[in-house]
């Protein structure tokens, strides 16, 4: 019954989408593909043992955790739209978080900073079912990523992990100094591809970046919806799990 239902609702939203012409699939990375939440609190549980934060200053890591992971949201969200520069974030992300518990040692934020994309990159929890997901498509379609990440840390991230190998380009928004919504980073990507926006599809968990941004572009788009945050559009399909989309394509 429910495989009934999903097969239906595909069918419905994708009777308006041409997937017949698909042969490229872009994917964003982190959260899509690439554990991002899960690798980083991995890692900065490690750091926060580590450096006996608890200990040191009466704070707890779940409490400072969601502290750092709400501000860091918004100097994303700041980063994508053009407020803040690749610098500023860098300088801020463990900074703020840390004077929030009144902690302030800059030689703390400025170690957790140089430390935390080295030793994240270095795991490879991938989202569930994107193994599965890739072995499916890579016969039949051309797959590639774009990021709003770092070039080298998006490198390492895939080079590092079973998602090495799958795809044919990696376009990062570091390569011309704009994120996703931004139409010049599509532009990139299907330049590098070489493959027209009619013969394409965008995967991502990014509501803005990812759906509004290749939607505005003129690329048909799946939301993964991971968070189950709700958001709808017109002729997009949504999947709360990256297995469903199967079912699509």
């Amino acid at each position: 019954m429910l495989y009934f239902i999903l097969k239906t609702y595909f069918s419905e939203n994708f009777d308006r989408m041409n997937k017949a012409d698909i042969k490229h699939i872009f994917f964003d990375l982190d959260n899509t593909l690439w554990n991002h939440r899960e690798n980083s609190i991995i890692t900065l549980r490690e750091m926060f043992r580590e450096h006996k934060i608890e200990e040191e200053f009466n704070v707890g890591f779940d409490d400072w955790h969601s502290v750092f992971y709400d501000m860091n949201e918004l100097l994303w969200a700041d980063l994508r739209d053009g407020k803040i520069t690749k610098k500023d974030l860098r300088e801020r992300r463990f900074k703020e978080p840390f004077v929030h518990f009144k902690i302030e040692d800059e030689n703390l934020s400025n170690f957790f900073e140089e430390q935390y994309l080295k030793r994240m990159t270095g795991k490879n929890i991938v989202v569930d079912g994107a193994e599965e997901l890739l072995k499916y498509l890579h016969p039949k379609y051309t797959l590639h990523i774009i990021t709003n990440g770092f070039v080298e840390v998006s490198e390492h991230k895939v080079k590092n992990s079973v998602l090495n190998g799958f795809f044919k380009t990696l376009t990062c928004a570091d390569e011309i100094g704009v994120r996703k919504p931004d139409p010049k980073l599509f532009d990139l990507a299907l330049e590098k591809a070489n493959a027209k926006k009619e013969e394409s599809i965008f995967i991502g968990d990014d509501w803005i970046a990812d759906i509004v941004g290749a939607n505005h572009y003129g690329m048909q788009s799946i939301y993964f919806d991971s968070l189950k945050e709700g958001q709808t559009m017109n002729g997009v399909p949504v999947v709360t799990s990256l297995l469903d989309i199967r079912e699509i394509l």
